[in-house]
């Protein structure tokens, strides 16, 4: 029993390290990127990931709270993206313009879909 406490205990600091450096790299990548789209992909994937090992490793080193972490990774995870997807929308539709202008909008020819039908 002492070994698999131990054998926890490790993994659990594993993730938490994990979790951290993802978390750390998301806010470098925030500072550093250009636009409020390519901070929104890499405070969201990163954040996510590093939010998600933070919180299972902690759910190892607490075995009493892993059924509640299970639910909170599952909540980061459905939340998260759901939110950077909807700040990107409305960035689109505010007429935030990316850093580095594709000749190609994809995403511009099904919003003039969307408002012919309104």
């Amino acid at each position: 029993m002492e070994l698999l406490n131990n054998i926890l205990e490790y993994v659990g600091l594993f993730f938490v390290l994990l979790g951290s450096i993802f978390l750390f790299l998301g806010a470098l990548g925030i500072y550093r990127m250009p636009d409020i789209y390519d901070r929104l992909q890499a405070g969201t994937k990163a954040s996510t990931l590093g939010a998600m090992s933070v919180t299972l490793g902690v759910g190892l080193l607490q075995p009493d709270w892993l059924i509640k972490i299970i639910v909170i990774i599952l909540f980061i995870g459905i939340s998260n993206p759901l939110s950077s997807h909807a700040l990107a929308r409305a960035s689109y539709h505010s007429g935030i313009v990316p850093f580095f202008k594709n000749k190609i909008d994809a995403y511009e020819n099904v919003v003039k879909k969307v408002k012919k039908k309104h």
